[in-house]
């Protein structure tokens, strides 16, 4: 998948699925399954062109959209699932050292997930020159 982004965002014209399944030497079956990945996260558009039949594709050029988009289907994917799971954790019944333990490293992880958490929805909300003036100050 990261092979046909890469390829899109150095495109400077749309392709079809035949022109990046030539240059990337890949399968149909693979340039379909990875274009409709990556128009789920959102970081790849279909147009097409007058009399023409095919579907082509241009990925979004601006890099701070992209960090977003790629940060906010991370953190559904990835962040969310495993802040359910961590309270699921928690609720342990047993009463041993062992368990206490495992609580306090669940509690723990889970503070940390949520600061990351907390960072990416600031990062989402965040436009690009603010985000970099905010880390250019906390490296002074």
């Amino acid at each position: 998948m990261a092979q046909v982004h890469a390829l899109l965002l150095t495109s400077e014209d749309a392709l079809s699925t035949d022109e990046i399944m030539e240059q990337l030497s890949i399968s149909r079956g693979g340039a379909n399954s990875n274009l409709r990945e990556l128009m789920v996260w959102n970081l790849i558009y279909k147009t097409s062109f007058p009399g023409d039949r095919k579907e082509f594709f241009v990925a979004e050029k601006d890099m701070w959209e992209v960090a977003k988009r790629i940060t906010r289907e991370r953190k559904r994917r990835e962040i969310e699932p495993l802040m359910h799971h961590l309270v699921r954790l928690k609720t342990i019944d047993e009463k041993n050292v062992a368990a206490d333990n495992f609580k306090g490293i669940v509690t723990d992880i889970e503070r940390l997930v949520g600061r990351m958490d907390k960072a990416s929805e600031t990062l989402m909300k965040m436009e690009e020159n603010a985000f970099f003036g905010s880390f250019l100050r906390l490296l002074k």
